[in-house]
């Protein structure tokens, strides 16, 4: 095992609109940086080498590349995965995208060879996050029983292979808090994941949302009519069945420097988009707690559950029907029993990110 071997997923690119398949063997990891470099190196002419081909066969003559490289024509040992990106972008930037994204393709299956080892440890620690919410779930008071919370695992940051892991080991619910993360992990995980997106959402970035995760089940953190508005005009849009969920960031802390609509505000933003946005459903609401992300306090809790009383009231229906996501991974169990519908835990089942200041 001198030798490492992975599998290389290149997505479709768009030339002028028109997606080519691209399949590759399984090569040695020189190999394929070879094959890979050498058609970024001439370009989309480069890229043209690989328009059409459908298949390989035994018969099959081997493509070459200019790094003197063949693509040997063994059926056994190909693996024919193509991931739609429908970059549209000109011929003359289509080589500097492309190192980019071969780049960030290659780190993530350069690390695959060895996932089963590297990653063990997630469907340990999801296991044992998963008993924590059953045990605060069964702790809660009596008005709080019977309701299912869903476990919402957030990758932020992390490579692909560490969710592929929690998704071996049976969870389906993501979150991730960048949109260019998300579009790009999408793709390489199974249709069945259900995407949260929980970071903050600029107007401009909804349509690549949209339209780059086909499977996004919610988004957590609107804030404005005007984002609502373009949620729903790229649902619509994309042709998707269904609505998509929403749920209102309330600000409960009432910081400036935290996200979310005030308080006094969330039940009318609620009201637009249950009843101006029909491809939007309201799910419900949203907080992130403590200004330095250590939780929330039970004052968060209280106004959380102040706002969705009165989000029912505005709308008409119980408020037990709509959603609270209020819970990382410093307060889950708490959160938990104090009514939340939906945790969002990170580090506690993927491990420390470098980068600890966040929404999960």
């Amino acid at each position: 095992r001198a030798s490492i071997r992975f599998r290389l997923v290149l997505a479709m690119w768009g030339i002028q609109r028109q997606p080519f398949l691209v399949f590759l063997t399984k090569l040695q990891t020189t190999q394929c940086i070879r094959i890979v470099s050498a058609r970024l190196r001439d370009g989309p002419a480069g890229l043209e080498t690989f328009r059409g081909v459908s298949h390989f066969s035994r018969a099959a003559p081997p493509i070459r590349c200019s790094g003197g490289v063949a693509l040997g024509a063994r059926p056994a040992a190909v693996i024919c995965i193509g991931v739609a990106a429908w970059l549209r972008v000109s011929s003359a930037t289509i080589a500097r995208r492309g190192r980019s994204r071969i780049s960030s393709t290659i780190r993530h299956c350069t690390a695959s060879s060895s996932t089963a080892s590297e990653f063990g440890f997630v469907a340990e620690n999801l296991a044992e996050v998963i008993s924590k919410v059953d045990a605060a779930v069964a702790a809660r008071p009596a008005e709080g029983a019977g309701t299912d919370v869903r476990l919402v695992a957030v990758g932020k940051t992390k490579p692909v292979e560490a969710i592929a892991a929690a998704y071996r080991a049976g969870h389906r619910a993501f979150g991730e808090n960048y949109v260019q993360e998300l579009i790009e992990k999408a793709p390489l995980l199974p249709e069945d994941v259900r995407w949260h997106f929980i970071g903050t959402l600029q107007s401009n970035k909804v349509a690549s949302l949209v339209k780059g995760c086909p499977s996004l089940a919610c988004v957590e953190t609107v804030t404005s009519e005007k984002l609502a508005r373009a949620l729903n005009k790229s649902m619509k849009d994309s042709g998707r069945a269904g609505k998509l969920r929403i749920m209102v960031q309330v600000n409960s802390s009432r910081e400036e420097s935290k996200g979310g609509v005030d308080p006094d505000s969330c039940s009318q933003l609620a009201k637009f988009i249950a009843t101006e946005c029909d491809y939007l459903e309201f799910a419900g609401l949203m907080t992130i707690g403590a200004p330095d992300y250590s939780g929330c306090r039970t004052e968060d809790f209280d106004t959380l559950h102040r706002c969705r009383e009165e989000a029912a009231r505005v709308l008409g229906v119980e408020a037990k029907s709509l959603e609270l996501s209020m819970g990382m991974s410093n307060d889950f169990e708490n959160a938990i029993l104090n009514g939340s519908s939906s945790v969002r835990v990170g580090s506690s089942i993927f491990g420390a990110r470098q980068n600890p200041a966040g929404s999960a």
